[in-house]
């Protein structure tokens, strides 16, 4: 790695310091004592939740959950210092169309951020998932693909500067088996892997002081997709591409081992100078037939939890801890995988888990060390 590379990101990254961590201090106090998790956690750690709405939610029976449910946002409030739109930031929902892009529901999401002193998490710039049909049944050139791609990361990241603090500029690039998802991936089927090199640039271009990630599910733990992460995140930052931070989802499941080296993992990527982030938290496990999960179940979903913590925890630069929704109202866990569920720290009633005291009081055990 360049000298000058790791120099330019560290005084980039203590620039963005300087804002954010008034907004993360601002954030315990009197209105968020450390009975709740974002007044419990530690300062420079940020405590978020995806905001619902979107994706499968406009496949069910109940109104858009983010503007109509008031115990929701007041609990999103209250308990999280960071929000990541759900859908509301991707393809599909901010452009629908070639020239029109719809910003209002994310818009809605930044001013509730701003109103409750949240930072915000946006993804996702450079996916294979979630585009519109216009685009990927467009038959354009590479020269045209090109264009609207540098066209929407410019424009999206650009209509929030300064308000969105991290972006998931490239997500799931890799498959399970390390393999570059080149007939998946309309960008880098059309355009090859140099364009995800180009769309940090274009995210740094359009907003200098938003912290880019590059994020993906199944490397928590160091495998053989993490360890293709770890070689192109090594080789954009010797190219001088602004990659700041590396992300790992954290969509977990009790019917598999917990990954063990998951704080060894975070620590290679945090030694290349990145910021790393537990970006999507849920921990899914089967039900049986009364949709009701055991005790035993709870007990060691709440350990998977606060071991994802933990570990991110004992690394300096992990920055920020979300989970991918709170409650099973709204979690996308059994439309996808069926028979499973009751993935959050919450029920659909709101009735806090074990998993969300075993959080808490992880991150006031740290908070009072520290």
């Amino acid at each position: 790695m360049r000298p000058r590379n790791r120099d330019r990101r560290t005084a980039l990254r203590a620039a963005a310091a300087l804002l954010i961590l008034p907004v993360l201090a601002a954030c315990g106090g009197p209105s968020h004592p450390t009975t709740t998790l974002r007044g419990a956690a530690p300062d420079g750690l940020a405590i978020g939740s995806a905001v619902a709405g979107g994706g499968h939610h406009d496949r069910m029976d109940y109104p858009d959950p983010f503007p109509n449910d008031t115990r929701y946002r007041e609990t999103l409030a209250e308990q999280f210092s960071s929000v990541s739109p759900e859908n509301q930031t991707k393809w599909a929902y901010v452009h629908p169309a070639r020239d029109e892009y719809n910003f209002g529901p994310a818009d809605d999401i930044v001013e509730f951020a701003r109103e409750n002193r949240q930072m915000v998490r946006g993804n996702a710039l450079l996916w294979h998932s979630q585009n519109p049909s216009w685009l990927e049944d467009g038959n354009f050139t590479p020269a045209e693909l090109r264009e609207i791609l540098k066209d929407h990361i410019q424009t999206v990241v650009g209509h929030y500067k300064g308000k969105v603090d991290h972006w998931d500029v490239a997500n799931e690039v890799f498959d399970d088996e390390a393999n570059l998802r080149f007939q998946e991936n309309i960008w880098l089927r059309e355009l090859g892997m140099g364009v995800i090199a180009d769309a940090f640039r274009w995210a740094h271009e359009a907003d200098p002081r938003a912290t880019l990630f590059i994020n993906d599910f199944n490397t928590e733990g160091k495998n053989a997709k993490s360890d293709a992460y770890y070689e192109l995140v090594r080789t954009l930052l010797e190219d001088d591409v602004p990659v700041h931070g590396f992300g790992v989802q954290g969509h977990l499941s009790i019917e598999y081992g917990f990954p063990g080296d998951m704080r060894e993992n975070l620590q290679r990527f945090a030694d290349l100078g990145l910021e790393v982030a537990v970006t999507e938290m849920d921990v899914r496990m089967v039900l049986d037939d009364s949709g009701e999960p055991t005790e035993a179940q709870l007990e060691q979903q709440a350990e998977y939890y606060r071991m994802a913590l933990e570990a991110c925890m004992a690394v300096e630069s992990c920055t920020s801890f979300t989970v991918w929704s709170f409650t099973d109202k709204y979690s996308w866990v059994p439309v996808v995988f069926e028979g499973e569920g009751a993935a959050t720290l919450m029920s659909e009633t709101f009735t806090r888990r074990p998993a969300f005291g075993e959080l808490r009081a992880a991150l006031n055990a740290e908070r009072e060390a520290r």
